[in-house]
This record gives C-alpha cells, sequence and structure tokens, in this order.
C-alpha cells in the first residue's frame, strides 16, 4: 500500500483467499510479574511484533509447503497482545503450528518482548461460513472464481469471525474516550467529516466523532515516536539509511531518499509536527502548508485507525468520515505525494531534483504558498545548522 492510500476498513480485515484460508488466533501475555501496558508502551509492542511479522518473507511447512501470512490484525491491551493471523495453509494443524513458530521467533528476536508467553493459538472457525462454503463446493452455489467478488460475498461473515474480541467494558470505555476527544480538534467541526444535524448524510454522528476523536488520539503518539525517532538518530550519528535502530516513521518515509533523512532533517520533520497537529487543534487553521506535512497527515490518519482497529471500531462509516476530511483537507492533485519526481522542479510542491539525481528534501518544507505557515525552525535552509546536527 502506497503512504498516501487511505485503507477502507475492510482492507484492515480482508486478504485475498487461497487453497484454504485459516484465521489463526494468538494470545501473547506479559511474563508473570510484569506491570501492566500503558497506552504508549501497547502502541510500541505492536510495532515491535509489526515489524517482526513483515520481516517474515514465508513459512515453510510439512513438505516444504510454503505456508502464507497475508494479513494480519494486531490489537493490545494491558496484560498483552491479540493477534489475527491471515494464512493461506493446507490443514488447520499446520497452520496452528506454523503460527505458534513463527510468533515465538517474532518474541525471542525481539530483546524487549523474549520473555512475553503465548497462552494460546488455535484456528477460529465461523460455523455458519464453514458450512455454507463446503456446502456450495461442489455444487451450483459454490463461490464465485473471481476473488474480489468472493470477498465481497463473505465480508460480512469474515468480520464476525475475525473480530478481536476484547473486553466488552474496555471496548465502550475506549469508545467513550475517543468520541469525548472530537471536540478538542477545534479546526474542524463534525460538518467536515461528513456528518451534518438535521441533513441526511452517509456518515452518522457516531462515525464522525470517533473519526475526529482518534486524530486527536493519535497526536500524542505520532509527536512521542518522532521524539523517539530524533533521539535514534542522534544516538547512531547516522542517517536513516545507516541507522540500525529502531525508527517509528522516518523509515516509512520512501526510501529511495533514506540517505537525506539525517538528525536535522528529523528535527525539521518533528517540529513540522509539533506546528500541523497544534494547529488542529485551534481555530486558526488554513491548509496543508508543504510536502512534510502531507506526509504527517497520512502517518496520522494511520495511526488513528491503528488505534481504532486495536478495539473493533474501525468500520467503513469511519473511513468514509475520513475520506471526507481528507477531501477538504487536499484537492485532488495536492493529494498525490509527488516525491518520485526525476528531473525537472515540481512546481506545485516545490520539490526539486539535485546534481545527484535525488530529490532534495530540504524542498519538503518549502511552503506551497504565501498563505501557508511553516515553523521558522523547519522552514529555515539546512545550511548553517548541518555541522551541529
Amino acid at each position: 500500500m502506497q503512504e498516501n492510500e487511505f485503507p477502507r476498513a475492510e482492507q484492515w480485515r480482508s486478504g485475498t483467499m487461497g487453497r484454504v484460508t485459516y484465521v489463526v488466533s494468538v494470545d501473547t501475555r506479559l511474563p508473570a510479574g510484569a506491570a501492566e501496558l500503558d497506552a504508549l508502551q501497547r502502541e510500541g509492542v505492536i510495532f515491535l511484533l509489526r515489524k517482526g511479522l513483515d520481516a517474515i518473507e514465508a513459512v515453510e511447512g510439512p513438505d516444504d509447503v510454503e505456508i502464507e501470512i497475508f494479513d494480519s490484525i494486531l490489537a493490545a491491551h494491558p496484560g498483552g497482545v491479540l493477534l489475527k493471523l491471515f494464512v493461506d495453509a493446507p490443514a488447520l494443524e499446520v497452520a496452528e503450528d506454523a503460527m505458534r513458530e513463527v510468533v515465538g521467533e517474532v518474541l525471542e528476536q525481539s530483546e524487549l518482548l523474549s520473555e512475553w508467553q503465548i497462552t494460546k493459538c488455535e484456528v477460529e472457525l465461523h460455523p455458519e461460513f464453514a458450512q455454507q462454503s463446503l456446502d456450495a463446493a461442489d455444487g451450483p452455489d459454490a463461490p464465485p472464481a473471481d476473488p474480489v467478488v468472493r470477498a465481497a460475498q463473505h465480508a460480512e461473515a469474515r468480520a464476525e469471525a475475525t473480530a478481536v474480541r476484547l473486553p466488552g467494558e474496555e471496548v465502550e470505555a475506549m469508545r467513550a474516550t475517543v468520541r469525548a476527544m472530537a471536540p478538542r480538534l477545534t479546526a474542524f467541526g463534525l460538518d467536515s467529516f461528513g456528518w451534518c444535524e438535521g441533513e441526511e448524510s452517509g456518515v452518522d454522528r457516531e462515525h464522525a466523532e470517533l473519526a475526529a476523536g482518534a486524530l486527536v488520539y493519535a497526536i500524542d503518539l505520532l509527536v512521542d515516536q518522532l521524539f523517539h525517532d530524533v533521539q535514534t538518530l542522534s544516538e547512531a550519528k547516522k542517517s536513516v539509511e545507516e541507522c540500525d535502530g529502531l525508527l517509528w516513521y522516518l523509515d516509512d518515509l520512501p526510501e529511495q531518499f533514506a540517505a537525506q533523512y539525517t538528525v536535522l532533517f528529523a528535527r525539521r520533520f518533528l517540529v513540522t509536527a509539533v506546528s500541523l497537529t497544534a494547529r488542529l487543534t485551534r481555530d486558526d487553521f488554513v491548509q496543508l502548508g508543504c510536502v512534510a506535512e502531507q506526509f504527517l497527515l497520512n502517518f496520522l490518519l494511520r495511526e488513528a485507525g491503528v488505534v481504532l482497529d486495536g478495539y473493533g471500531l474501525l468500520s467503513d462509516g469511519v473511513a468514509s468520515a475520513w475520506e471526507v476530511f481528507a477531501e477538504e483537507m487536499l484537492d485532488e492533485v495536492e493529494y498525490e505525494l509527488r516525491y518520485e519526481t526525476a528531473g525537472d522542479d515540481d512546481e506545485e510542491t516545490g520539490a526539486t531534483t539535485s546534481e545527484g539525481g535525488s530529490l532534495d528534501v530540504d524542498r519538503w518544507f518549502t511552503p506551497f504558498d504565501e498563505r501557508c505557515f511553516i515553523h521558522p525552525y523547519a522552514a529555515e535552509e539546512a545550511g548553517g545548522r548541518e555541522s551541529s546536527a
């Protein structure tokens, strides 16, 4: 998925169907006696697990049969993390054994998670869905060959079968917390998310409040994790290209420019994030000001999606609300992040290609026009500060 593509809710939950598709539920728990995870620690654990899973290219089963993990859902709670792994495997037992081994290896390879325990690893079958598939296997009601049509046909059953089941009171508490944060996004009312009082629209009030509130909730996570990225690069005294440390966001920027993501760049990116998120919670927000803010908005939306999905609160209604919001924030041309310019200057974004053939990321902080606000620290050319970074 490209960084500027916002995922629909079903894209968090579905994958292509293969020979036999299993949903393996894995419950991981903190070591005995360990303190419960706070909100930021939960996000950190999910990040570590996600990185570990993404690093696995293939899983080899019996008789050299390749087992594919084509999707996953991770949800952290105070005592651990629940994982739902979508697996294409030849048999249920093979899927369970392979995923126990995979998750165990991911935990073992992370120093911070090496003492965690797997307390459950089993396939969850939705009885009605499974029986319908068996009944239709060779009959006139067999599933359509087109995987897109088939996925749409079974979307509701799949969502029910794969929903992460956290305690109901915890989910409802999170729902109330997020909705209560919506008014703090003072730069935008609920109408910016598709809801208008007294008018029939495609987005209801609850989904609009969840969409707005989740953006506010995600601000702390975004800023804290960018502080971590700056510290990691500062300690390594290297660019992202050369840094072996754990990074939250900087290594998710276009990798072809990783050599230009220095400590100074990271500081400017962090300051831009603080400026952007502060303006979102004030009445004087005008528009996104530069390419860096476009990346940051995508990161904020992505983080908000992870927060809601972890509690089973991500839905098509919320996704629709974010789409309305994105359309208001960005026109169709600006929403395409043009960081792949090959040669000529990009007049709209201010991006330009240096003599060495790579994009000069300093220009990501150049304002789109005179109305745009860019923090002075971020807007200042790198020049005199590079040596002290």
